[in-house]
């Protein structure tokens, strides 16, 4: 990627992913578009909320062409082409958009390589930093059914296959098991995504397993969600209370203890809104001490 770089503040600090120097708080594209009962911002707006993540010293930015149907990566291109050179992009495959029914599931290996191709079409690039294997074996989201029950060896191949052709830098994984990480390590694997947050620790394993072999780990649902079985942290009493005491937001609670808990996190919250986005990088700033992590640490309400 090309021209000038963003700020030279990392939020956060640094860390490594696939190779790249990365700040460990990143920029998650998903809502650019609206879709999950939001409304789509203007694409002006948009535009604006991407540069001002990367004016603030953001330079991973987690996408997927079943996004809004492409549309958060044709934000991205318009917004930041010509690419920073520091810029890393990554996406997911595993799902698509259909004409008929919305959002499908997309599994077999022709469809994830079909799925790389849109994602290279769209953002504009020749090559993704990393591209992530969304798995449908367990909620939340769709299930594999049919034809869409894939093993996970010969998704792998594709991918595989895919990175030597240079058409991506790394291989993730997303909501996988760990016993299903575990056997996908001798592929290489430079990330794993599964929800994860300081209320739901049911990937607890995972993270081990990514502790273990120093694989980033990137959380979604890092605050909670929208799905009503997932718990939001920033309503959490004890959250509350240890934000109000440091003079911070129950959501920079909640990502700093994310980012305290493994040095190879990389944290992704999205937003459509700039002081919510100044807010997630200044959670980087964000030090708890080891008698508040203890104290934190008590509190979830799942364990892996």
């Amino acid at each position: 990627m090309s021209t000038a770089g963003s700020a030279s503040k990392a939020p956060g600090g640094n860390a490594t992913l696939a190779g790249r120097r990365v700040a460990r708080i990143g920029f998650g594209a998903m809502h650019l578009a609206g879709g999950h009962g939001r409304p789509a911002p203007e694409p002006e707006s948009a535009a604006a909320m991407v540069r001002s993540a990367v004016d603030e010293g953001v330079n991973h930015i987690d996408t997927a062409q079943f996004y809004a149907a492409g549309r958060c990566n044709e934000l991205i291109r318009d917004a930041l082409t010509p690419y920073p050179e520091d810029l890393v992009l990554v996406t997911k495959v595993g799902a698509e958009h259909d004409d008929q029914a919305g959002l499908v599931l997309a599994q077999r290996p022709e469809q994830l390589r079909a799925g790389v191709e849109a994602n290279l079409a769209t953002l504009g690039v020749e090559r993704l930093d990393v591209v992530n294997l969304r798995r449908a074996d367990a909620p939340p989201g769709l299930l594999a059914e049919g034809d869409q029950v894939v093993d996970l060896d010969s998704q792998l191949a594709e991918l595989i296959a895919l990175r030597d052709e240079g058409k991506i830098g790394g291989i993730g994984l997303s909501n996988v098991s760990a016993e299903q990480l575990r056997h996908a390590l001798p592929a290489g694997i430079a990330c794993v995504q599964n929800a994860y947050s300081l209320l739901d620790r049911a990937s607890g394993p995972v993270l081990d397993v990514c502790r273990e072999h120093d694989i980033a780990w990137v959380p979604f649902f890092p605050l909670g969600s929208a799905f009503p079985s997932v718990p939001k942290v920033t309503a959490h009493p004890a959250v509350i209370e240890t934000a109000a005491s440091l003079g911070v937001t129950p959501a920079q609670v909640g990502l700093a203890w994310l980012l305290a808990t493994y040095a190879h996190t990389l944290l992704i919250p999205g937003t459509v809104d700039p002081a919510h986005m100044k807010e997630n990088v200044a959670a980087g700033d964000v030090l708890l001490d080891r008698e508040t992590i203890d104290t934190l640490d008590g509190i979830a309400s799942s364990a892996g």
